[in-house]
């Protein structure tokens, strides 16, 4: 089963495949399988944040912009083998960051729906 997040001009998205800190507009659909998600937060900025578009513009970020954060499992993940010249071994877990701006328009309250709908012990 996948859960599909369609295209909308109010979702943006952050993931560690881009530089930390861009936003990245959803501008086609995609999905996600929820079997590879090992963590998932749902949570609002309450001050207006800086990020930064694939051009390196700032954006601003208002407030009240809902969020959620998939972390995925361990098989989506990247190792290194020295951290900062360091013998040790890093895992880079994959995550997605979905950026649901005040004025989007509904997406945000079905994807969370899906997602708590998989959850077993809900109280």
């Amino acid at each position: 089963m996948f859960i599909k997040v369609r295209k909308n001009c109010g979702i943006y998205m952050e993931h560690n495949g881009v530089e930390k800190r861009t936003l990245v507009p959803v501008t086609s659909n995609f999905l996600i399988n929820p079997n590879h998600v090992a963590e998932v937060s749902f949570y609002s900025i309450k001050e207006t944040t800086v990020r930064f578009d694939l051009e390196h513009h700032e954006f601003n970020v208002p407030p009240h912009t809902r969020i959620i954060h998939l972390q995925m499992s361990y098989l989506f993940s990247s190792y290194k083998d020295s951290i900062n010249g360091n013998k040790g071994r890093l895992v880079d877990r994959c995550y997605y960051k979905l950026y649901f701006l005040p004025e989007e328009m509904g997406q945000y309250d079905v994807l969370r729906n899906q997602l708590e709908g998989l959850v077993i012990n809900q109280d």
